[in-house]
């Protein structure tokens, strides 16, 4: 049978099947303001902030910040035909803590938002606890996260420039004792379904398929940039390369504070740089390790201080994993969907990083995300020359 004709026939049993369509709406999801898991919760999490913290993986107090931010991008209008989910369950959903709800379907649908972060249950799942259709979930958790990293990411992860690039090197000297580090990087694994017609494209070198976060943190374990969506078979080092804040630190485009001569020190001034791993290519602004295990007590020092350094990064992607507990299995959606998942998990992280703080009970400084391979990249001789400094200058001290 011709190629054609299969789907052909195929979108003709499909159309045929949606036309069978028993319910407009099922029965049971419209006892969703009696039953579902929102309505009968709500207001006692509300008056529980213990329990609502860990409902929610945040403060109430920052969920109703969070919930006055996005309101007026997701907030639906009712018809004639139906009430619509208000935002405080669409958050609940994805996240939200306000008043009474009343019919409204804006509130209503942001607060399973967060629930599907912080929990990874499936659509399925969430349809049934929240008496919404399947479709719907997906619709408002994809639509939630969008708007979530649009008003976040400006006030949360923006583009950093030079003022902050200081800001962040002064608390890196202060707490891992690395002088001119402009932030720790790496990047993580995000297991992801393997899409129709992509090959190998995202069947990575650990036996599974997974997009790539790729990361730089402060020593106050939020991030500073992010880049999440390369092929999963891709190594860190070109992640990194081909991202954009990448692109422009390799061409010199980014706002850089200027060389620095460290203090106690008589020179020469030293670049500022990003602390990374083996698997990362060595640069002017990206000092690694020195390879090797026959090292002298000199190059030792100074990757057990790199070491030190770069461990915030890898500190932060596990209090992120561990709150947002989407990223602990695979994410059941196409690529692009999974990537502003990511996205919103990461802009979430620094929100409820600056508000609340860690919290003990569910927070762990360890990482389960899987790291990228090495990948054998050249090293410039200025690259070699200024780690030749960094390490001169941390034996010193």
């Amino acid at each position: 049978m011709d190629p054609i004709e299969v789907i052909a026939i195929y979108e003709a049993l499909e159309e045929e099947r949606r036309r069978k369509r028993k319910y407009w709406v099922h029965p049971l999801n419209t006892l969703r303001l009696e039953i579902g898991q929102f309505h009968t919760l709500y207001m006692q999490l509300r008056l529980n902030p213990d329990k609502s913290f860990e409902y929610y993986r945040m403060s109430i107090q920052s969920f109703d910040v969070l919930l006055n931010l996005t309101k007026d991008y997701i907030t639906k209008q009712n018809t004639k035909l139906r009430t619509a989910i208000p935002p405080e369950e669409r958050l609940t959903v994805t996240l939200r803590l306000g008043e009474p709800l009343a019919g409204k379907r804006d509130d209503a649908e942001r607060c399973f938002c967060f629930r599907y972060l912080s929990t990874g249950m499936n659509f399925v799942s969430l349809s049934h606890d929240f008496l919404i259709g399947r479709s719907t979930v997906a619709e408002i958790i994809k639509e939630t996260c969008e708007v979530i990293w649009k008003v976040l990411q400006p006030l949360e992860m923006p583009e950093p420039n030079k003022e902050s690039f200081l800001k962040v090197a002064e608390e890196f000297y202060k707490y891992a004792n690395f002088p001119n580090c402009l932030g720790a990087v790496d990047g993580k694994h995000i297991r992801i379904i393997n899409p129709d017609y992509s090959g190998s494209n995202f069947f990575n070198y650990k036996k599974f398929f997974s997009i790539v976060l790729m990361a730089a943190a402060d020593s106050n374990y939020c991030f500073i940039i992010i880049d999440v969506g390369s092929f999963g078979k891709e190594a860190d080092s070109n992640v990194f390369r081909s991202s954009n804040f990448g692109q422009k630190l390799y061409h010199d485009m980014l706002d850089l504070p200027e060389d620095k001569i460290l203090p106690g020190t008589t020179g020469p001034a030293l670049p500022y740089v990003l602390v990374a791993d083996e698997a990362f290519a060595l640069h002017k602004h990206v000092m690694r390790p020195y390879p090797n295990k026959t090292l002298d007590i000199e190059k030792r020092t100074f990757n057990y201080r790199l070491s030190r350094a770069r461990r915030y990064v890898e500190c932060t992607f596990g209090i992120l994993s561990n709150k947002w507990r989407v990223l602990h299995t695979a994410i059941l959606v196409n690529p692009d969907f999974a990537t502003e998942i990511v996205k919103t998990t990461c802009v979430l992280h620094n929100f409820v990083r600056r508000r609340d703080g860690l919290n003990c009970n569910d927070e762990l400084l360890t990482s389960d995300l899987p790291t990228l391979p090495n990948c054998n990249t050249s090293r410039p001789s200025n690259a070699i020359n200024t780690r030749d400094l960094f390490k001169n200058i941390l034996w010193k001290k």
